[in-house]
Formats: C-alpha cells, sequence, structure tokens
C-alpha cells in the first residue's frame, strides 16, 4: 500500500523555486512568496453556418498567455533579478529570458516543471512603507511572456 501513498492528495503548491536562465545565478533570486499568471486561453473566432441562421460555431483562432507575476521579500543583497528590471525602467533596455519554474516534493524532489520563454518585465512595484506594522516590504515583478510549457524528465535530464 506504501507505494500508492503519494496518490492520496493533491501536490501541495509552496515549496518551489524559480531559475532565470541568463542571469548570474545567485541564491537570492531563486526563492518568491508566490508565483501566478501560468495561464493560457484559447480565443475564438464565432462562424456563422451559411444559410443557417442558428447555429453559430466558435473556431479557435489562437492563444493568449497571461501575465507573469512573482512576489517575494524585498532582499537588502544585490539580485540579478532586480538588476535585470532596473535596466528594464530606467535604461529602456529589455532582456527576454527564460524562466524555469520547479515545484518541489517535501523531500526537495522535482514534481512539475514549467520552462517560461521570452519573459521581460513590465511592471515593478514595492508595496507599502507603514510604520504602524511590521510586516516585511513585498516587491513584486510582472512579466510578459511568450509561453510556457510543462517540462517532460527528457526535456530536463539530456539522454
Amino acid at each position: 500500500m506504501a507505494l500508492f501513498d503519494n496518490f492520496k492528495y493533491p501536490v501541495s503548491g509552496f515549496h518551489f523555486v524559480v531559475y532565470f536562465n541568463g542571469l548570474l545565478p545567485n541564491p537570492v533570486d531563486l526563492s518568491f512568496q508566490s508565483v501566478s499568471g501560468l495561464s493560457v486561453t484559447v480565443e475564438t473566432e464565432s462562424y456563422a453556418e451559411g444559410g443557417e441562421n442558428r447555429f453559430v460555431h466558435e473556431i479557435p483562432k489562437g492563444l493568449k498567455f497571461s501575465t507573469l507575476t512573482l512576489k517575494r521579500g524585498l532582499k537588502s543583497v544585490p539580485s540579478s533579478v532586480a538588476k535585470w528590471c532596473e535596466d528594464a525602467y530606467e535604461k529602456f533596455e529589455f532582456k527576454r529570458l527564460n524562466l524555469i519554474i520547479v515545484l518541489l516534493s517535501e523531500n526537495h524532489i522535482p514534481i512539475k516543471t514549467w520552462n517560461v520563454v521570452g519573459a521581460y518585465p513590465i511592471k515593478y512595484e514595492l508595496g507599502e512603507f507603514n510604520a504602524e506594522t511590521q510586516s516585511i516590504l513585498i516587491e513584486t515583478l510582472e512579466l510578459k511572456y511568450d509561453y510556457f510549457k510543462l517540462l517532460s524528465i527528457g526535456d530536463i535530464i539530456p539522454t
């Protein structure tokens, strides 16, 4: 029965890392409080059937990917991800990067891995400065991307 214990419950989404391909590796840039926006929608076009007014068909015409949002506590050490964002909004220099988002088990073993292709920053936001609370200052990054793909073991480990 121990073989099927892992299939009893849904996967939890609180243990994950994010890798930014093309930036200097920095342990500070692996951990985030939350990642959202791995979403795709099929856009459709209405097509009325010729000679028959009762039927309208929806035909797929393309895919639309949402905005990826990453949140984390602001760090006091240098961050290559923060520098990447600063280059975009201070110098208007946009460098597209691929991101790897890895969902991990409680034993730090990858469960699922997504490759986010062609990401670039479109919004950088700092949370509220408030002297009345003792909350952590949160930085939020919003990224546009071309598409994402769920990777299989064969995609990750070369044969």
